[in-house]
């Protein structure tokens, strides 16, 4: 009898030991399970007053980022007061956010002298090269990567667009925000303007104080159409000067959809769609362990023509059924 009931003593031990084990397993499972998922920082800078854009927050989403869940965000923007960038950047910085998204020219600038170490990705910039942000497209190096405007080959199709609509037309005058972010920009539009046998009127302005006096002027000495580089700092101030072109009879091509819109009689740009598609893999990418220095800035590869023929009855210009044919959109 001694000995079944110390085999049976072992037995209920190893039960209670098995037994044990089995709710302490259990019991990790769930707090493993019940530990919540890391939470990104994505910290935007924008050197104006727009916030994320539902496509950029789309295109999270569809990499699998849910707001609250896994990534939040922390948006400061300058309102076109440059003076603000440098503040809202340390602040970025402050708050540790795993990664900032800067658009515009002084916004990136301020992102990048804030920090060395946080990565930066680059959303509305022309030339990062020549501003010092990055040493190459390739192989940025450092904390910055991103996706740039600049398109060798868009000034010269812009122009192209003037001479079909506007085939007499021989003088273009060229809207431009004074500074050096816009210079490789507005040597790249003087260069296809001379291929093309266009002269091209430069208008340089640091704000809109200047708008009437440029275009009105540009009018004066016989421009025959104005083209605009698009400038973060100025985009606040957009339907000021599209309602100038319009009210000085000057036939407009701008860069963004919106512009044509608003009012413009065209635009040919990037889609925009794509653009915050590649910044928002860019950030996915970086989230995932991958380093900006080894991440190649990105540049348009989708342009999309935008025509207003609203505008266009208005000021008196007729366009050609072959470009109308071309356009992505109509507005009528």
């Amino acid at each position: 009898m001694k000995a079944i009931r110390c085999q049976r003593s072992v037995v209920s031990k190893n039960v209670l030991r098995s037994t044990l084990c089995a709710l302490s397993l259990a019991l990790c499972v769930s707090v493993h399970a019940q530990q919540p998922s890391k939470v990104s920082r994505i910290g935007f800078l924008a050197s104006t007053g727009a916030a994320p854009s539902d496509a950029f927050q789309q295109a999270l989403r569809n990499l699998g980022y849910i707001e609250g869940k896994n990534i939040a965000f922390e948006f400061r923007a300058s309102g076109g007061k440059s003076e603000r960038n440098a503040y809202l950047a340390d602040e970025l910085v402050r708050l540790k956010v795993d990664v900032i998204v800067a658009g515009g020219a002084g916004a990136i600038r301020a992102a990048k002298n804030a920090t060395s170490t946080i990565p930066i990705v680059m959303s509305g910039v022309n030339d990062p090269i020549s501003l010092g942000f990055v040493a190459n497209l390739a192989h940025p190096g450092g904390n910055i990567t991103g996706v740039s405007n600049l398109s060798p080959e868009l000034s010269g199709k812009r122009l192209e667009l003037f001479k079909e609509v506007l085939p007499k037309a021989s003088r273009v005058a060229l809207l431009a925000y004074r500074g050096v972010a816009m210079r490789t920009s507005i040597e790249e539009a003087q260069f296809a303007a001379h291929l093309l046998h266009l002269q091209l009127q430069l208008l340089e302005v640091d704000g809109p104080a200047e708008f009437e006096r440029a275009i009105a002027g540009a009018k004066k000495q016989r421009a025959e159409g104005l083209m605009q580089i698009e400038a973060a700092v100025l985009m606040p101030y957009q339907q000021q000067i599209i309602d100038l072109t319009e009210k000085n009879r000057l036939p407009a091509l701008y860069n963004r959809r919106l512009d044509a819109e608003a009012g413009g009689l065209m635009s040919y740009g990037f889609n925009a769609t794509e653009r915050l598609q590649r910044v928002a893999t860019l950030v996915d990418k970086i989230l995932k362990g991958a380093k900006p220095a080894d991440l190649p800035i990105e540049q348009p590869t989708k342009f999309e023509l935008v025509i207003n023929l609203k505008t266009a009855k208005k000021i008196g210009v007729t366009i050609p059924p072959n470009v109308l044919t071309r356009a992505d959109k109509v507005i009528r």
